[in-house]
């Protein structure tokens, strides 16, 4: 069970955002490669990146900032937003990243997303954030119509590595995972599945050891680390405790 510490990038600064909104983020560390650093000091092994800019505008915006995170950290680092064509895929991958995300695209263009996983197996993941349990894109400036369990199920057998899965009316607000709607999502398919938004609190970290969530990847934490909330070496003591 993985812990990942999260780094979401906004010009170039880490920050938190609330509900996903641009407007409401919280800037917790202008300098994303001490922050990298730090989270590997801390004893995580896994490294989440998110480039907010660069989901809205479908392209690449904190790309050096990506790259200070890369020279900071020998940590594998799994990165997501605004990554929408196969060059741009091998390009990050090309440059040190461990993971792809794919979000916009898995639902613009699945086709995309299976000819990836055929050409770099293992490295591919989606990104499936819901609001209302519909699937939303475009930085979630746009909600689909479908499910996140139907945009899953699209993806079995095409060697996706993981979907991390958030729901994005608890992004930010530390009201606890969704546990409910992981764990269907996670007993729907086959392809692993990391827990995202919303992880506010030691007794999180524990509900990720009960034998329902054994099945997941593990889970996404943001706020709750950059504020305190959840002490480091206490939340890996327990999954690794449990593991």
């Amino acid at each position: 069970m993985i812990l990942f510490p999260a780094i979401d990038l906004k010009d170039g600064q880490c920050v938190r955002l609330k509900l996903g909104d641009m407007d409401e983020a919280t800037v917790y560390n202008t300098d994303p490669g001490a922050q990298a650093r730090s989270f590997e000091e801390q004893g995580f092994e896994w490294l989440h990146v998110v480039d907010l800019n660069g989901a809205f505008a479908g392209a690449s915006v904190n790309g050096d900032a990506v790259e200070a995170i890369l020279k900071a950290t020998k940590n594998p680092v799994q990165l997501g937003g605004g990554i929408r064509t196969l060059a741009h895929i091998e390009a990050w991958l090309e440059k040190g990243l461990s993971r792809v995300i794919l979000g916009t695209v898995a639902v613009r263009d699945p086709d995309l997303v299976k000819e990836a996983c055929r050409a770099f197996p293992g490295r591919i993941a989606v990104g499936i954030d819901a609001r209302g349990g519909k699937v939303a894109v475009e930085g979630w400036a746009e909600t689909s119509d479908l499910s996140a369990i139907e945009l899953a199920r699209r993806f079995e057998g095409a060697g996706v590595a993981a979907i991390i899965y958030t729901d994005i009316d608890r992004d930010g607000v530390l009201t606890g995972i969704n546990w409910e709607s992981t764990i269907e999502l996670a007993d729907a398919v086959s392809i692993p599945v990391i827990a995202s938004g919303g992880l506010a609190s030691i007794a999180d970290i524990v509900r990720m050891t009960m034998p329902d969530a054994a099945k997941l990847e593990g889970a996404i934490s943001g706020r709750a680390l950059y504020d305190g909330r959840i002490d480091p070496a206490e939340a890996l003591r327990i999954l690794q405790k449990n593991g």
